[in-house]
């Protein structure tokens, strides 16, 4: 063993643990797969769009996502992959009024909308069958 032995061997473990942590808020920091569809919990709300995001944000398959405010309530609403979204050409932006069809499901222990329809102005955004599968 050279006088460079457990250097070596302290950095390799230093990497893997960055690695592992790394690893480890990556996959957190994803969502969990979508909660299927229920339609014994679907209702109708009209709310004003505060942000369209993306999960991830960036590479990968985004999925997108509204955040919407009905009255006092924010309410957090999947829509459907971001290819699917550009596909349509429909884009969300603060302060659109629409009205979302969906079912409310539990994710993580929060409240999500998982969207059948998106009306915005005269257009409908059918992201879902009636019977709840995706539409893409």
């Amino acid at each position: 063993m050279t006088a460079f032995g457990p250097m070596c061997t302290q950095l390799k473990c230093n990497q893997l643990l960055k690695l592992a942590a790394i690893a480890f808020l990556t996959t957190a920091a994803f969502p969990q797969a979508v909660p299927k569809y229920d339609t014994g919990t679907e209702g109708k709300f009209k709310g004003v769009v505060q942000e369209l995001k993306f999960v991830p944000p960036t590479g990968g398959k985004p999925v997108a996502y509204l955040v919407t405010k009905s009255g006092s309530d924010t309410i957090e609403v999947f829509l459907c992959p971001k290819k699917f979204l550009d596909d349509m050409g429909i884009d969300f932006k603060a302060n659109d009024e629409i009205e979302v069809t969906g079912s409310k499901v539990k994710q993580d222990g929060a409240d999500l909308t998982l969207a059948r329809e998106v009306v915005k102005g005269g257009d409908t955004l059918t992201l879902r069958f009636k019977d709840g599968k995706p539409a893409w």
